[in-house]
């Protein structure tokens, strides 16, 4: 893979990494034991009726799913940032851009559409 294509796809990834750090900002906070992990904040209003305790349970339920999918994500971010660093900084074989599963080389367009992608198109399915 050449220089030019991987320093953009590493722009793409940083950018990535900063939206979904932003996203997750706006309800949950780093957990600074856990790297990686994120916590929902969890609305407490002890003045609320049972129906708005209610909701506001529902709708913290739909916060750690959301937070738990970003998490995600980010992780896989972090991940290909990770291997770009290390291929570009040691000298050593690239394992950016190598599917995990066949070893074979991700091709270019999917990495294009999904900077973080793990696998090829093949391995994927």
């Amino acid at each position: 893979m050449d220089t030019k294509l991987i320093e953009e796809l590493k722009l793409k990834l940083q950018e990535g990494k900063t939206t979904l750090e932003k996203e997750l900002a706006t309800f949950a906070v780093e957990d600074k034991n856990v790297k990686g992990n994120w916590d929902a904040k969890r609305v407490n209003n002890e003045d609320s009726d049972m129906e708005e305790k209610a909701d506001e349970v529902e709708e913290y339920d739909n916060l750690l799913s959301l937070e738990h999918s970003l998490e995600l994500k980010l992780k896989n971010v972090n991940s290909a940032l990770e291997k770009i660093a290390h291929s570009t900084s040691s000298g050593q074989a690239a394992t950016y851009g190598v599917c995990e599963k066949s070893g074979k080389e991700i091709g270019t367009d999917r990495l294009q559409a999904a900077p973080e992608a793990k696998w090829c198109v093949e391995c994927n399915r």
